[in-house]
């Protein structure tokens, strides 16, 4: 089902900024913005903002067990979205999550400073990916997927 999402974050040089990457499983579908610091706070705000326009493409979120999780009840209480956790040091139960911030890290190597990069840097890149036709997809891109998607449930 088109619905449940994988959370993480990817964090910049020197534990400097970071970026909150949230991938759709079924379409592959990213969003992610750039955050001040790997703060619960920012990355709850961050989430909420991110996620909201997907409301009706919302069924679970996944996420690792760091600190930056720990309001996932705000998440819940605004979206109307369970948050559940992968087991301790099982990445690849949130596995399409990191693949994505792998794609990301060819944009933004692990030298980067994400304090320097600002939300709207991040948006060329998240169409890139997002309209990237993929094997695993049938050729088909994550955007169109998840407009698709989007368009039958407004209908």
């Amino acid at each position: 089902r088109i619905g449940d999402w994988e959370i993480d974050t990817v964090i910049g040089k020197g534990h400097r900024g970071a970026l909150v990457t949230i991938v759709e499983r079924v379409t592959q579908f990213t969003v992610s913005t750039q955050v001040a610091g790997k703060t619960a706070e920012a990355v709850t705000a961050a989430t909420i903002e991110l996620l909201r326009p997907y409301r009706s493409a919302l069924h679970s979120i996944t996420a690792d067990n760091g600190k930056e999780f720990a309001y996932h009840e705000q998440i819940t209480e605004a979206l109307s979205v369970p948050v559940y956790f992968a087991h301790p040091y099982h990445s690849w139960e949130r596995g399409l999550n990191e693949n994505t911030n792998g794609l990301l890290r060819q944009y933004w190597p692990k030298s980067t400073d994400f304090t320097a990069v600002t939300p709207a840097q991040v948006i060329p890149v998240l169409e890139q990916l997002n309209n990237r036709p993929r094997k695993t997809l049938g050729f088909e891109t994550p955007a169109k997927l998840m407009q698709d998607h989007l368009a039958a449930k407004a209908a």
